[in-house]
């Protein structure tokens, strides 16, 4: 009986970590209910699905903004709301593997938001492509385990795409000279850089994360330039 006191300290000790968490000021938490299987996780493991987390909640939000900017692209599929737009591509998340997202080529998808002829959504185009893109870096998974491995290289190359992404959604140009999609403020408007801080969060997120990898596996990341003007993409 004396051999199960270490075990059950353990959980013991675990399950009161789990009760410490962030209260954030939309109300939500970062608890995160303690699970047996966590057992089976390293503290990398732990810290790529936390960071997995703060990613997937940050593009929400941003997909929540883009639609409120940008109300005539939910229109254009029928849908009557910004909570129904941005639950079209989230509800895709907890089923991932069965997304046809995940099986998307999400440059493609970058590219269609900015066509002048594409005649669907373009919040929805643009994010689809930065969600698949993000979830390919995490090898499409949204749990991670002891065999897991993430590459440093490919974290890395995500926040550098994200960076080019953002380029191409503040810059690019209808033939009529307009925005394709608005985000930050235009001429005349009330300055607004919440979208700027946003997608900055995501690039330090993977960036952190890519770097924690990279010490822990002592592989190297190559880290090259990335020209923003070419909409070119590093390879995922």
């Amino acid at each position: 009986m004396r051999k199960t006191y270490p075990l059950l300290l353990v959980l013991l000790l675990l399950t009161g970590c789990a009760g410490t968490s962030i209260q954030r000021k939309d109300g939500t938490t970062s608890n995160r209910a303690f699970s047996v299987a966590h057992l089976a996780k390293t503290d990398a493991d732990i810290l790529s699905e936390l960071t997995q987390r703060e990613v997937l909640n940050g593009l929400r939000t941003l997909t929540e903004k883009l639609y409120r900017r940008n109300p005539q692209e939910y229109r254009k599929v029928g849908l009557e709301s910004v909570e129904a737009a941005s639950a079209r591509l989230f509800e895709q998340v907890a089923k991932w593997q069965y997304s046809p997202l995940a099986r998307a080529d999400w440059q493609d998808g970058f590219r269609q938001a900015f066509q002048e002829n594409f005649e669907g959504d373009r919040v929805y185009a643009f994010m689809g492509a930065l969600t698949s893109m993000l979830m390919t870096a995490y090898n499409h998974k949204t749990e991670f385990f002891l065999p897991d491995d993430l590459s440093a290289q490919k974290l890395y190359n995500s926040a550098r795409n994200i960076e080019v992404a953002v380029w191409k959604l503040s810059s690019a140009r209808t033939g009529q000279g307009g925005r394709f999609l608005l985000s930050n403020s235009m001429d005349g408007e009330t300055q607004n850089l919440s979208f700027e801080r946003e997608f900055g969060k995501l690039i330090a997120q993977q960036d952190l994360l890519a770097l924690y990898m990279e010490e822990r596996s002592h592989r190297t990341i190559s880290r090259v330039f990335q020209s923003m003007t070419s909409f070119v993409f590093l390879p995922i």
